[in-house]
């Protein structure tokens, strides 16, 4: 339990249905949603919808989705929304052109959209009001305004010059060529009317006709190779999800290409210590956890990419066998120099859980990749790309490189655990590659160390950067930052939180909802 003399939050109660999300005015629209009627798919696409209006550089309608849905009968069911590269983006193409690799600011970075698809997909399969109801809150902000709130307008003064360099992105996106403040009212007219478009017309409004042509001329335009051919093939296709347990719990993340078996791996190293017998915020419980870490993102970036290019199955990368070997190159009391220095990406996204009085919950997760993605924008629709292609390799030896039609290597991950058959926790921690090892941490809190959800969203974070320093959140204890670089590495104080995220636990004795919003954030969690 908190110390209630020191800032803080406390978990959210809850028993009719419970929300969490990164922004109040989504969790808003979450709760009016279920007290409405809906159920926790209804509220999640709604939330999903609004974050895409009030948290633009985080998410959108031209970004990807995942998403994991727990239903009161048990069956558990996963969505792949994510997009492929166009068709004609053959690897033999870029290797001719002379591209090695894909860059953030590539137009060969952006891939078709693949949100709505999903989003009209949960609605059609475990939703009760259709996409019209659920997209209808955020026409209403998009159109009216909302106020910018101090998170996104942090993040959004860094994004100015990127911003500055397209038309659309300019005209939609800033104020007179500057960030709206904090308190400011946005709005973004153009979006409205295509999500209103899409209310009437299903998602075909959008990856068929007006739309998807503007988007596939935009992309043209700038030397890319999507079409309007590429934006029609797009599919939400439906999942078995993946788990693997930790100390008797049952973690469950979606298959490639998401890198949610990252999670799983990183969690499978770890059991192999005695992790509860360390201080829960101590150097030595650091200290393993990064170095589980850098193994598991080690085979993450080996191994993960589309699901038809796997080369390895994913049950042995998630296996006690694979595990054991991994975790022989640990040692407690020192950095391995020789395991492999990694380079993180890192993307904004957006996560929100909700449950229902039935006991339905949703894990969901959205993103346009980097901050605003491509920051490539429709001028008459308002639709902003991502740019979730500068995941691919340009390697023809590599599983991940670039090809025609396929998806590459994804950081966004939706999470869900179980107990004795039935759903614990639907869960999901943001920023970009940090997601899986955040995934790990969380589940390591609440199992090991027994937090409540928002102690183990509230507990400091440390992760690599691109130059291989641990960079630690000013919350962790100084001498816990010397401990670690006693132990060899290289430490360095954060400048910016490691992304944010959402818990909803549900007591199966009690059958109540308890759950948290990451502090990080402007969110929070709501219960009925």
């Amino acid at each position: 339990m908190r110390d209630f003399q020191l800032p803080g939050r406390s978990p959210v109660y809850g028993e009719a249905g419970m929300c969490a999300t990164s922004h109040p005015v989504a969790s808003q629209v979450a709760l009016s949603v279920l007290l409405k009627g809906g159920n926790a798919v209804d509220a999640a696409v709604a939330a999903g919808a609004v974050l895409s209006v009030v948290e633009p550089h985080m998410t959108g309608i031209g970004g990807d989705c995942f998403a994991i849905i727990s239903e009161p009968d048990g069956s558990v069911h996963g969505y792949n929304g994510s997009g492929r590269a166009a068709a004609a983006a053959k690897t033999d193409w870029f290797v001719e052109q002379g591209i090695t690799e894909i860059s953030e600011s590539s137009i060969h970075a952006v891939t078709v959209p693949g949100s709505l698809k999903c989003w009209d997909r949960l609605v059609q399969d475990h939703g009760k009001l259709g996409l019209d109801a659920a997209l209808q809150p955020a026409i209403d902000y998009a159109e009216g305004g909302f106020a910018v709130t101090s998170r996104v307008a942090w993040d959004w003064q860094d994004l100015v010059e990127g911003l500055k360099r397209d038309p659309g992105a300019t005209k939609h996106y800033l104020v007179a060529g500057r960030a709206p403040q904090a308190g400011e009212r946005h709005t973004v007219p153009a979006l409205a009317k295509t999500l209103r478009a899409v209310a009437e017309g299903g998602s075909d409004a959008f990856y068929c006709g007006a739309i998807a042509a503007e988007i596939a001329a935009l992309v043209q335009q700038y030397g890319g190779l999507l079409t309007e051919e590429d934006m029609a093939g797009i599919s939400c296709d439906p999942l078995v999800p993946v788990s693997a347990s930790y100390r008797g719990v049952e973690v469950v993340e979606l298959p490639p290409n998401g890198q949610g078996i990252t999670a799983l791996t990183l969690l499978k190293i770890l059991e192999q210590f005695d992790l509860g017998s360390l201080a829960p915020h101590g150097a030595e419980r650091h200290h393993l956890q990064l170095e589980a870490g850098r193994l598991a993102y080690a085979m993450r970036d080996a191994h993960i990419t589309d699901p038809d290019h796997m080369r390895v199955a994913v049950e042995t990368l998630i296996s006690d066998a694979y595990a054991q070997q991994l975790a022989a190159s640990i040692s407690p009391d020192r950095r391995n120099d020789s395991l492999p220095s990694l380079v993180p990406s890192q993307s904004d996204t957006v996560y929100l859980t909700v449950a229902d009085r039935d006991g339905r919950m949703v894990s969901f997760i959205n993103s346009v990749y980097r901050g605003f993605g491509a920051r490539v924008c429709t001028m008459d629709s308002g639709v902003m790309l991502q740019n979730r292609g500068a995941c691919f390799v340009v390697d023809p030896a590599h599983p991940n490189c670039i090809d025609g039609g396929k998806r590459p290597l994804h950081t966004i991950i939706p999470a869900m655990a179980r107990k004795d058959g039935k759903t614990w926790l639907s869960f999901g921690v943001m920023g970009g590659a940090y997601q899986a090892q955040g995934h790990a941490q969380v589940i390591a809190n609440m199992v090991d160390y027994g937090m409540d959800p928002q102690e183990a969203l509230d507990a400091p974070r440390l992760f690599w950067n691109e130059t291989g320093e641990i960079v630690a959140e000013t919350p962790l204890a100084g001498d816990v930052f010397s401990a670690l670089e006693a132990k060899g590495h290289k430490m360095v104080w954060a400048d910016k939180p490691h992304g944010g995220g959402q818990i909803i636990a549900r007591d199966s004795e009690t059958g109540f909802y308890w759950g948290g919003s990451d502090c990080r954030k402007d969110g929070m969690a709501i219960g009925i």
